[in-house]
């Protein structure tokens, strides 16, 4: 028979105190579990059972405790800053999940309480909706929010990751940008305002862009199709034509994606190389792949990219 804990921590993520007294496990019990670590407490009276907490990732685990929270708070909050981010499935990088974040809707004082950030401001009745089963506010205000407290970079991410997933649209951070122009810690993000795009697919493409825009490189086409013919031999994250030269972001998700279930990674990688010399044969082009340890020195890979750019002259 299914463990009843098992059942509920499956539906929400999590199981209360006072789901264990239903079954069958009182107050003793509850702490007895706790203490042999066969239960994992992530907030008071929230539990989790260790081997999936373990198995989730951050993004993963700081939307169980969002839920704990709001279960908890009940309906005079909704999530937002980066907490509603995630429950938009907007991608997130380079900010804190140290702590749940939501926004008072009943004119309570903002503070800082233990795991959670109450954040107070005026939030209109259109700006309450429901992402992921949970409430939160809209995606524009909330991209804005955490971009505010987070780097620029970072602030990019967010925003195009919000604008490719379809969440909103330029017109709808511009709009949302001008209304809170104004609040604490929003000049920084004029830049990433005006960079936005809804073409960059990952973490990774967007943080190049940065990196090109910092480092005062040419900003390079998105998404570049590449054809023999009518063939589509392949599209590129980034392009520079003027430049004759492509670019590919190479995280190690990115082959995840491209596997399929009868597939082995090198298979994917020869065929990768395959595509990639195909490129340079069909356009005559320079190609480089940044990966993470690129993006984290601006300097030297842009050295890199002016050498090739120069080279190609």
């Amino acid at each position: 028979m299914d463990d009843p804990l098992r059942a509920v921590s499956r539906e929400s993520g999590f199981f209360t105190r006072a789901h264990a007294r239903e079954a069958g496990y009182d107050d003793r019990a509850v702490a007895r579990e706790h203490r042999s670590g066969r239960w994992l407490r992530i907030r008071r009276g929230y539990y989790v059972f260790p081997d999936v907490w373990h198995a989730a990732s951050a993004e993963e685990r700081h939307l169980v405790r969002c839920r704990a929270v709001l279960d908890s708070l009940g309906d005079v909050v909704a999530l937002s800053h980066v907490s509603a981010c995630l429950a938009w499935g907007i991608d997130v990088w380079g900010v804190p999940l140290d702590r749940v974040h939501v926004t008072r809707l009943d004119g309570g004082p903002g503070r800082v309480e233990g795991d959670v950030v109450h954040h107070e401001g005026f939030v209109a009745d259109d700006e309450v909706t429901e992402a992921g089963g949970v409430r939160v506010l809209t995606a524009p205000r909330c991209v804005l929010e955490a971009g505010s407290a987070a780097t620029a970079e970072a602030a990019l991410v967010l925003l195009n990751s919000a604008l490719h997933r379809g969440e909103c649209t330029i017109a709808d951070i511009g709009n949302q940008f001008d209304l809170m122009a104004r609040w604490p810690r929003m000049r920084h993000l004029h830049v990433p305002v005006r960079m936005a795009t809804d073409q960059a697919e990952s973490v990774g493409e967007s943080r190049g862009l940065w990196l090109f825009w910092v480092e005062h490189l040419p900003a390079p086409v998105l998404q570049h199709e590449v054809y023999a013919g009518a063939r589509l031999v392949g599209r590129t994250d980034w392009a520079w034509p003027r430049h004759h030269g492509l670019g590919e972001f190479d995280g190690r998700v990115k082959y995840g994606r491209l596997l399929r279930p009868d597939q082995e990674p090198g298979e994917v990688v020869f065929r990768e190389k395959r595509r990639e010399d195909e490129l340079r044969e069909v356009t005559g082009a320079w190609m480089v792949r940044l990966v993470w340890a690129d993006l984290d020195q601006p300097a030297p890979t842009a050295a890199r990219l002016r050498r090739l750019m120069s080279a190609a002259s």
